[in-house]
């Protein structure tokens, strides 16, 4: 579990094919020094299990699922610039939102404007994402916890402050640019029990 404040930016040093999925090997900040085999990192909102530690690296193993969510590949990883977080210690504070690592889908960039120190972003996502946005609601992208401040058909939009913009990748996005999506925990709970209890309406009404 994450919180979706990510700690640094780090680059992919190297990918390759891998059993059906891709390993990837990813610089290791000097202070990520408290790491063990086994571990979760959130790598651009994808928690990936560190397999080995190669000195200032870390190893990770990409699964056929995770490739055909985030449409990564050897080309488009190599040499990227990703976001990093370890996981959240039991009892540590929780200063985004509760971030699991399970990308929903993919989002695009369709707006990135600069006003004064702040940017405003605005991502579509895909439509069987629609009823987990709304205004003041929460979503991960690319791993960073960001507030949604409205949404228009199928398209919301974000506000990154200076600190957003220094630590992350986001800032670096350009309209057409691919992110990884991941919707509020709390607000999948309400849209799926809500499903759930509208369809055994239906039945029992049929």
């Amino acid at each position: 579990m994450f919180s979706g404040i990510a700690e640094c930016q780090s680059q992919v040093l190297s990918a390759s094919s891998r059993g059906g999925g891709l390993e990837i090997r990813v610089a290791r900040p000097s202070y990520f020094n408290d790491l063990s085999v086994g571990d979760s990192i959130c790598v651009n909102g994808v928690c990936l299990t560190i397999e080995s530690l190669e000195g200032p690296s870390m190893v990770f193993a990409l699964g056929a699922e995770t490739l055909h969510v985030t449409g990564w590949n050897i080309r488009n990883l190599l040499n990227k610039s990703v976001n990093l977080e370890r996981s959240l210690p039991l009892g540590g504070r929780v200063h985004g939102h509760l971030v699991t690592g399970h990308v929903e889908g993919l989002g695009e960039v369709v707006g990135f404007k600069k006003k004064g120190e702040n940017a405003f972003l605005k991502v579509a996502f895909p439509s069987r994402l629609t009823l987990y946005f709304w205004k003041k609601g929460s979503v991960a992208i690319d791993g960073i916890s960001l507030t949604i401040n409205q949404v228009e058909g199928q398209a919301f939009e974000v506000c990154l402050i200076p600190e957003t913009l220094k630590r992350t990748n986001l800032g670096e996005l350009l309209e057409g640019s691919q992110v990884n999506l991941e919707v509020d925990s709390f607000a999948r709970g309400i849209v799926e029990t809500a499903r759930f209890l509208y369809e055994q309406r239906q039945e029992g009404s049929s």
